[in-house]
């Protein structure tokens, strides 16, 4: 199981807490250092859909005019500013054999998807 987020994320740490307390053994994929790939926003897109994958209540997102925000209105547009941005991801999110499965977090999504 990977789990992909920023360390300093407070949604990040809840997960992992849930994670270590529940005994699920996970490797933690920082994307602020780390990145991720076009490949990957893709697979996370066609799982959760792409408007989702962007964190738009993130202070990321937020700094951009309303103009600029407008201006991600497509697949291929979220990718490009995602590949820059990687803190505008929505996060947490859990891959489990390589499949996306979760995003974001609340410990009832968690457990019936994990336990």
């Amino acid at each position: 199981m990977k789990l992909y987020g920023i360390p300093n994320c407070n949604t990040v740490k809840k997960a992992q807490d849930w994670l270590k307390a529940n005994q699920i053994d996970f490797k933690f994929h920082n994307f602020k250092k780390d990145g991720v790939t076009a490949k990957q926003l893709t697979e996370w897109f066609n799982t959760f859909g792409w408007e989702k994958v962007i964190n738009k209540n993130g202070l990321t997102f937020k700094k951009l005019s309303k103009e600029e925000q407008s201006e991600i209105n497509s697949a291929d547009k979220a990718i490009t500013y995602l590949m820059q941005n990687t803190s505008a991801i929505k996060r947490p999110i859990v891959e489990q054999n390589g499949n996306p499965i979760l995003i974001g977090f609340t410990e009832d999504n968690y457990t019936e998807k994990l336990k």
